[in-house]
């Protein structure tokens, strides 16, 4: 079994920045990709970033781009960098882990946290 942990949401202010972070325990897989995914009010769970096993691949939903930075800072730990935050990337901030290659559908990730809440006021 492997328990997945997210840190770092909070309340800010429209153009701050905020730092997130996954942290994996228990069994280890060998390579395993990570995942970020937000679920507003009222709305479904939505892909956010994803990075694979050693960091060298990312992907990002569009409306992040340029302001998200996911990074594997190693085998069990991700953190998701977000800068210049809007009141659309208020939500709760779900991380989660499959083994094998980077996926960007919720459906194809195993393991998921409880999530940690991001509010950003306008």
């Amino acid at each position: 079994q492997v328990q997945v942990v997210e840190s770092g949401g909070g309340l800010v202010r429209a153009g701050d920045s905020l730092s997130l972070s996954c942290t994996l325990s228990g069994r280890a897989f060998v390579r395993s990709a990570m995942g970020w995914f937000r679920q507003a009010p009222g709305k479904e769970r939505d892909f956010v970033a994803a990075i694979n096993y050693n960091g060298g691949i990312t992907h990002y939903e569009e409306s992040v781009k340029g302001r998200f930075t996911l990074s594997r800072d190693n085998a069990a730990r991700s953190t998701l960098q977000m800068n210049s935050l809007k009141p659309d990337d208020t939500g709760v901030y779900y991380c989660a882990v499959r083994a094998g290659i980077i996926e960007n559908d919720s459906r194809s990730y195993d393991y998921w946290g409880q999530g940690t809440q991001v509010t950003v006021s306008s």
